[in-house]
């Protein structure tokens, strides 16, 4: 380990390991597999890169992300260490310059598509050179029951069965003990050592909210909070996206959208722009996100319910990976389920696949529902525990009001079983509230009991009643019959009068304002701190990578705090490794010296 320790100081500019990495490296380096759960920001990337500079050979990185490859390698490149890819942008002559510095033992990482990788000329090239390790990243991939599932994994266990002698390490920020499982099923790690490293990411700030006026909402919260941030917005839909981006230029933003139906060349524009130009918004779906390594984007928004807590931990997890506070803010209603509940009926998979997504969708539902610390409910779903209530969430910050919601359950009940179990909640609540409409009469529901008993709350809070009892259990909406509700088992002793339910009281779509953008601390002289942020932009521009693959903004920080005057000096900021000093050492001192 003392080689490790070198690497870590001298290549990538920091003094000391965070637990659990060096017991992880150390399992690489001595040649055994290792099953490696980090989150977002905990520094998963150094438990490969260090083994591969310290093992003799190649370190093969297999990475579902070809949009990201070359970022990947640049950022490598910087750090002087011999880094690049293998993908189909690349044409037949630079495929073959690839490959033949890998022959010739020339490269210390190299980053392949799975799909290129179980091709057997890729194989038998592998076979021909002097492998490191193979670093398995988004593990979580091959899971069918994961939330990103991507078919060319499942052929990954043919790593075992042709490099038997080359250790692998499988990585991912996100996987529940299902996904675990089949993780180590398919890739044949039952003997891998396993190091789960917590999944808390403590500077991120969890905020969810019942939808009344999304766009209003949205618009509140980055003017208020952050408007000059870059973020994501997360939509269900291609079209909202392209709705949601427009509108946002519209209202002064650096918006651009972002989904797997625009052409290739434009996604890829797109997310350039949003890793290396500062302020940008991407309004996406799902389609964008992963292996991002933007270290400073300052909030995830949520349009709409994600369909599971696996998506959701994972797109929130794009926010704050510098470790500063970021927001992770969130919309949603009863119409996210109905039209998820919808996406999962059309879907081509198993009826047990089915069973599972909606068990998924239900625990999502219950996380948004929840009136006790969100932070303890996340981390209790992927098996790991706080000591108390976090303080840094909404719930926390701010205590759910909660009201005797007995009574007006029993009557949406009773209306829900009066009228057939055959309507949606839109017509139920106009037989409680004694509705007179063409509906109403056609079905003679003016004459039923319930008609006109539930005058005393409005449509909202009615359509949050419903809400909360779907998402409880006591109900279910039947898609076959167009959105239905009907009753489920668990209502009986409510209905009885055997038992009470106290329910949220929404706040109207209004959330209060949070301050989750810290400014610089107080040691920080404001004008030194733009001139370096003004010589990274210009180097960053210069060689075409994002302003964070220079330095990041903690090592500009401290560059304001510590003032450094040598090279010597510099050299002990942390993030600058031997290369970078030799780099950027003198533009960045001839800054810091001019200013002072």
């Amino acid at each position: 380990m003392n080689n490790a320790q070198h690497i870590l100081q001298t290549v990538f500019g920091y003094e000391a390991f965070r637990a659990p990495q060096d017991a992880i490296i150390q399992t690489v380096i001595a040649g055994n597999d290792a099953l490696v759960l980090m989150p977002t920001g905990g520094g998963k990337s150094l438990c490969y890169q260090i083994p591969a500079l310290a093992r003799p050979g190649c370190g093969i990185v297999i990475s579902p992300l070809i949009a990201l490859m070359q970022d990947q390698v640049n950022a490598m490149r910087e750090l002087g260490v011999r880094a690049s890819y293998l993908n189909s942008t690349l044409d037949a002559g630079e495929a073959r310059s690839v490959e033949q510095a890998l022959l010739c033992g020339e490269l210390d990482l190299l980053y392949i598509a799975p799909e290129r990788l179980t091709q057997e000329r890729c194989l038998a090239l592998l076979e021909r050179s002097n492998i490191a390790l193979f670093a398995i990243d988004e593990a979580h991939c091959v899971s069918q029951w994961g939330h990103d599932f991507r078919t060319d994994y499942l052929q990954l266990s043919l790593l075992h069965q042709r490099f038997p002698a080359v250790p692998r390490i499988a990585l991912t920020a996100t996987a529940d003990e299902r996904t675990r499982a089949e993780i180590i099923h398919r890739l044949d790690l039952a003997e891998a050592g396993q190091f789960i490293a917590g999944f808390d990411r403590p500077n991120i700030r969890y905020r969810i909210a019942i939808k009344s006026n999304p766009r209003a909402q949205l618009l509140r919260f980055l003017r208020d909070e952050h408007p000059k941030d870059a973020g994501i917005v997360y939509c269900l839909s291609r079209k909202k996206t392209e709705d949601i981006s427009l509108w946002l230029q519209e209202q002064g933003f650096n918006a651009l959208p972002y989904h797997a139906g625009l052409p290739a060349a434009l996604r890829a524009d797109h997310q350039a722009r949003f890793l290396r130009e500062e302020g940008v918004i991407v309004v996406a779906t799902i389609a964008f996100g992963m292996g991002i390594d933007k270290p400073d984007v300052r909030f995830v928004a949520h349009l709409d319910m994600p369909k599971t807590i696996e998506s959701y931990y994972q797109e929130t997890g794009r926010a704050g990976r510098d470790g500063e506070p970021a927001n992770a803010w969130m919309l949603y209603g009863l119409q996210d389920v109905i039209k998820l509940r919808q996406m999962m009926a059309a879907s081509d998979g198993s009826e047990e696949f089915k069973r599972a997504e909606q068990h998924r969708l239900n625990a999502m539902l219950g996380l948004c529902e929840i009136t006790s610390c969100r932070r303890e409910s996340l981390l209790k779903y992927f098996g790991d525990t706080l000591a108390g209530p976090c303080g840094n969430c909404d719930t926390c910050l701010e205590p759910v009001d909660t009201w005797d919601g007995t009574e007006a359950a029993r009557k949406a009940l009773s209306a829900v079983y009066r009228t057939g179990q055959r309507f949606g909640v839109n017509h139920v609540i106009d037989v409680l509230r004694g509705a007179d409409n063409d509906k109403v009469r056609q079905f003679s529901h003016q004459q039923l009991p319930t008609y006109g008993v539930g005058k005393e709350l409005t449509n909202t809070q009615w359509r949050s009643v419903f809400r909360q009892l779907v998402a409880r259990g006591y109900m279910s909406v039947d898609l076959a019959e167009y959105g239905a509700l009907r009753l489920e088992e668990k209502c009986r002793p409510l209905l009885r009068a055997e038992q009470e339910v106290l329910l949220r009281r929404d706040a109207g779509g209004k959330t209060a304002r949070q301050q989750t953008t810290t400014p610089l601390p107080a040691d920080i002289d404001v004008g030194l701190w733009e001139a370096l942020r003004e010589c990274r932009r210009v180097l960053a521009e210069k060689q075409g990578v994002p302003p964070y693959v220079i330095f990041h903004d903690r090592s500009l920080k401290e560059m304001c705090s510590v003032r450094p005057r040598t090279a010597e000096e510099f050299g002990y900021i942390s993030g600058v490794g031997e290369r970078k000093l030799h780099k950027y050492g003198a533009a960045f001192l001839r800054v810091i010296n001019e200013y002072l």
